[in-house]
């Protein structure tokens, strides 16, 4: 399985960018999706996750209200629209996959891991 993060770049705070995860295949094994971030010299952040059959997602505290999940099951690809961004959202996002299960804020729930794309919010 692999999974394809992009829609990375700068922006200005209050901003909007939309991150997209193609995986290349959907099934049980990348049931749920999810969004981390990381800062230099931290541990990963959780920032939202879902699943592809759409009935149920979870937001980090930090993200709720601000950023939503949209997936298309054409193209296999799930999204991460984000707005009102703040310099503390600046980070390098990290799309994972897992499942069968619950949705989840634990690293080790998700067993692939795409390549991170770099968002930067400037105030």
């Amino acid at each position: 399985v692999q999974l394809q993060a992009s829609g990375g770049g700068s922006v200005q705070a209050g901003g909007s960018l939309t991150l997209s995860c193609a995986a290349s295949e959907r099934t049980h094994k990348t049931f749920i999706m999810a969004w981390f971030r990381q800062t230099s010299g931290k541990d990963y952040e959780f920032v939202a996750a879902g699943n592809w059959r759409g009935d149920a997602t979870y937001y980090s505290d930090s993200v709720k209200g601000r950023f939503t999940l949209s997936r298309d099951l054409a193209k296999d690809t799930m999204y991460l629209q984000m707005s009102s961004l703040k310099p503390e959202d600046t980070a390098v996002y990290y799309c994972a996959a897992g499942g069968p299960g619950s949705l989840s804020e634990i690293t080790t729930t998700y067993t692939y891991w795409g390549q991170g794309t770099q968002v930067t919010v400037s105030s």
